[in-house]
């Protein structure tokens, strides 16, 4: 394990978005969604390539919060830019569940 410093931890935007759209990503190498994720009037929609194909459908995650970093780089996934990068867990077989808040959280509120 690597210590960081409080103020390191305080630069990662950690924020809650709901999920407005989910596709299966056909283009992407591993199995994947590209999501659309709603962070609030602030931040906006952004786009993600999410590798949670095992555990979740589509439809399943439209209207489902979820926590995602917002501040890193765009990264280039295929042909698609990926624009924040949402979280989770892997499972005993590497399966990810999502992060989720467990209540409802206004859009874009920050994890403190």
């Amino acid at each position: 394990m690597n210590d960081i410093s409080f103020e390191d931890f305080l630069k990662v935007e950690l924020r809650v978005g709901e999920v407005v759209s989910a596709e299966i990503f056909a283009a992407a190498r591993k199995p994947a969604y590209i999501l659309h994720i709603d962070f609030g009037q602030e931040i906006g929609i952004l786009k993600s390539s999410a590798q949670i194909t095992v555990r979740y459908q589509p439809d399943d995650l439209i209207g489902k919060q979820v926590v995602a970093v917002v501040n890193f780089p765009a990264k280039q996934i295929g042909p698609i830019q990926s624009q924040c990068l949402v979280t989770g867990f892997h499972d005993e077989n590497g399966a990810v569940a999502l992060c989720v808040p467990d209540k409802l959280v206004p859009k874009g509120a920050k994890l403190l």
